[in-house]
C-alpha cells in the first residue's frame, strides 16, 4: 500500500514538474541591462578640479569635475561691460527721438524718423547684448560639470591639468535608475505572460530574489531563414528542420523599489 501510495505522489510531482517546465513562464536565458550615460563638458577648457574617483557611486546633481573658470569669468566681465554701454546708448537715442519730437515743427519730418530708427536699433542691440551676456553666464555655469543621473561612474582616465573639449565624452556612468531584466522566452510561453505581471528574478551568484515586473514583449523578431534575393523577392531556405525549436521572443522586465 505504501509503495502504491509512494508512485502515485511521485507520478502527481513529476506531472506537475512536467506541467512547469513545459507551460509556465520561466528562463534561464536572461541578462540584466542599465543604460550607459557619457558625461561630455559643454565648453572646453582644462580641468582644474576633480571630485570623484573610478567606480565611485554619485547622486543626481553630484560635482564630477571642474573647468578652469578664468576665461570664461572675464567672458561675463566683457559682456557686462557691453551691456552696460548699449543701455546708455538707448538712453541716449531715446533722449535725441524725444527731443525731434517736440521740435517737429521745427524740423525736417526726416530726422523725427531717423531718430526713431535709432532707438529701434540701440534697443536691438542691447538685446543682442543682453543675450550675449546670458550666454557668458551659462558657459561660466557649465564649468562645474554635474551628474546627470544616479548610478556607479566607470573606469576612467581623466586627470586635473587635462584638456577636455565641448561634446566629447570624459566619463561615464551606469544609470541604476535604468536597471532592467530581458529574458528570452519560448514562444510557446507568451500565452501566459502579461504586462505589469509580476516577476520572480534569481541573479547568479545572489541569495537575495528580486522583485519585478513586465513592462514590454517585443512584437518580432529577425527571420533568419528569409533574405532579400536580387530580384528584391524573399528568398527562402528550401530546407525545413524535423525537430524545429520554440523561438524565443524577448520580455523586459523592470525592478520594483526595494
Amino acid at each position: 500500500m505504501l509503495t502504491l501510495l509512494a508512485v502515485v505522489i511521485a507520478v502527481v510531482v513529476s506531472l506537475h514538474l512536467w506541467d512547469y517546465y513545459m507551460e509556465a513562464p520561466w528562463t534561464r536565458d536572461g541578462h540584466v541591462h542599465a543604460d550607459i550615460i557619457q558625461v561630455a563638458p559643454d565648453v572646453s577648457g582644462l580641468v582644474t578640479e576633480l571630485h570623484v574617483r573610478d567606480n565611485q557611486k554619485v547622486n543626481r546633481g553630484q560635482v564630477l569635475f571642474v573647468i578652469d573658470r578664468a576665461r570664461f569669468e572675464l567672458a561675463v566681465d566683457e559682456a557686462r561691460a557691453t551691456v552696460l554701454e548699449r543701455r546708455a546708448q538707448l538712453d541716449q537715442a531715446q533722449r535725441e527721438a524725444k527731443r525731434n519730437r517736440v521740435l517737429k515743427e521745427l524740423i525736417a519730418a526726416e530726422t523725427v524718423e531717423i531718430g526713431d530708427t535709432q532707438v529701434k536699433r540701440a534697443a536691438a542691440a542691447l538685446a543682442t547684448a543682453e543675450a550675449a551676456l546670458g550666454v557668458a553666464r551659462l558657459d561660466l555655469e557649465r564649468t562645474t560639470v554635474l551628474s546627470p543621473v544616479d548610478g556607479y561612474l566607470g573606469d576612467q582616465t581623466m586627470r586635473v591639468g587635462d584638456y577636455v573639449k565641448t561634446g566629447t565624452p570624459v566619463l561615464s556612468i551606469v544609470d541604476t535608475d535604468s536597471l532592467r531584466v530581458e529574458g528570452y522566452f519560448e514562444e510557446t510561453k507568451l500565452h501566459a505572460i502579461e504586462i505589469g505581471q509580476p516577476v520572480d528574478i534569481h541573479i547568479m551568484g545572489e541569495a537575495q530574489h528580486l522583485r519585478g515586473h513586465v513592462q514590454s514583449i517585443a512584437a518580432g523578431i529577425e527571420d533568419r531563414d528569409r533574405v532579400r534575393g536580387n530580384s528584391l523577392l524573399p528568398n527562402i531556405d528550401p530546407s525545413f528542420n524535423w525537430v524545429r525549436l520554440a523561438q524565443r521572443i524577448p520580455v523586459r522586465v523592470v525592478l520594483d523599489d526595494g
